[in-house]
C-alpha cells in the first residue's frame, strides 16, 4: 500500500518519473495518458483536473481531464451538491492539500452538515469512498484543482507533497498545450487583499449563514463577526451584505 516501506519509495519514484515524462509531453493526450497511469498505479479509481471559476475573467468551472463514476456528475448537478459539497467548501479556503474525509470534520458546525453527510454517503455508493484534493493557485488565488479518489488510499506526507507538485505541474502543462495559460498568467491583479479570517467570513456569508451561525462555525462571538463584516464593507465599498458578496465574487476574492 502507498505510504509504507519499500512500496512508498517505489511510488515516490513513480511520481518523480511522471514529472520527468510530463516535461517531455507534446500533446494534451500524452499528458492525460501519463496522468491516468500515475493515478492507476497508486490505486486510485477516479480523478479530475478542473479549472475553478474566475468571475473576473468570466470563466466557469470546466474540466481539463477526468475519469469519474458513471452517472455521478449528472446526479451531482441534478441535486445541486455543489452548494453543500464539503470538499468544495474547504477547497475555497485551503492553501494546502487535504483528505476528503477531513473536510467534513472541519465543518462540524455547518448548518448543512447533515446534507453533506448524505452527499458523501451517496458518493460512496458510486465508488467515491475517500480521496484527496489538491488546490492550484495563481496570481489571483484559486485557479484549479486536482482530485483523486475511490477506494481509501493512505498517502505519506512525502507522497502528498509530491502529488501536490504533480497537480500544479500537470495543470499548467495542460493549459500551456491548450494555449490557455496566458489567460491566467496575464490576469489583472486585484488591488484588494483579504486576510484568511475575512475570506472565511465572506465565504460563509456567500453560503447564506447569519452572523450567529458564522460565529458558531468559527468559534468567535457574533460581535466579532459583525466587526469583520463592517470592515469588509469599508474595504470593498459595499452597501450591504448582498453587495459585499457580489463584489467578492466579481473580484475573484472567493469562488
Amino acid at each position: 500500500m502507498p505510504g509504507s516501506g519499500s512500496g512508498a519509495v517505489l511510488n515516490i519514484t513513480m511520481i518523480v518519473q511522471f514529472l520527468v515524462l510530463l516535461g517531455e509531453a507534446k500533446t494534451p493526450e500524452q499528458v492525460t495518458a501519463e496522468l491516468e497511469s500515475l493515478v492507476d498505479s497508486y490505486g486510485f479509481d477516479f480523478y479530475s483536473l478542473l479549472i475553478q471559476p474566475l468571475p473576473q475573467l468570466k470563466l466557469q468551472r470546466s474540466v481539463l481531464a477526468a475519469e469519474w463514476p458513471a452517472n455521478w456528475t449528472e446526479l451531482y448537478t441534478q441535486r445541486k451538491y455543489s452548494l453543500i459539497d464539503p470538499t468544495l467548501r474547504w477547497l475555497r479556503l485551503a492553501q494546502r492539500p487535504f483528505r476528503w474525509k477531513d473536510a467534513l470534520l472541519t465543518l462540524k458546525a455547518d448548518p448543512h452538515r447533515q446534507r453533506m453527510k448524505r452527499m458523501l454517503q451517496e458518493a460512496a455508493r458510486h465508488g467515491l469512498h475517500d480521496g484527496y484534493l489538491f488546490p492550484v493557485h495563481g496570481r489571483n488565488g484559486l485557479v484549479g484543482s486536482f482530485a483523486v479518489g475511490g477506494k481509501p488510499v493512505d498517502l505519506s506526507p512525502a507522497e502528498i507533497s509530491l502529488f501536490d507538485a504533480a497537480a500544479k505541474a500537470v495543470f499548467w502543462k495542460l493549459l500551456e498545450l491548450l494555449h490557455k495559460a496566458d489567460i491566467f498568467e496575464n490576469a489583472p491583479l486585484s488591488d484588494v487583499q483579504l486576510t484568511r479570517r475575512e475570506m472565511e467570513i465572506t465565504l460563509l456569508l456567500a453560503n447564506g449563514l447569519t452572523s450567529n451561525e458564522i460565529a458558531r462555525e468559527l468559534d468567535i462571538s457574533s460581535h466579532t463577526v459583525d466587526w469583520y463584516i463592517n470592515g469588509l464593507h469599508e474595504k470593498l465599498g459595499a452597501n450591504n451584505r448582498q453587495h459585499l458578496i457580489a463584489l467578492a465574487f466579481r473580484l475573484a476574492l472567493i469562488a
